[in-house]
């Protein structure tokens, strides 16, 4: 099992910086994501804004979400 969501930041240009459990900072782009279905919503930065650590993984106010495992596999290692 991948490690799981612990802390996340919205950043700027719809990036979310993503502390997992095995301390890890990485970083995952949503912009991939903003032209399908529910996601499409998390174009209003408020919206996307809204985003909070939820059971391991993150889940934005308008209730969208993602794997906790997409999230590792799909980001990369911070510079920060």
């Amino acid at each position: 099992m991948n490690p799981r969501v612990i802390q996340v930041k919205p950043e700027e240009n719809f990036i979310l910086l993503i502390t997992f459990s095995n301390g890890e900072v990485k970083t995952f782009d949503v912009k991939p994501y903003l032209s399908i279905g529910l996601f499409k919503e998390l174009q209003d930065v408020s919206i996307f804004n809204s985003v909070k650590p939820f059971l391991g993984s993150i889940q934005w106010a308008n209730g969208a979400d993602l794997c906790p495992d997409t999230l590792y596999l799909e980001s990369y290692q911070s510079a920060s």
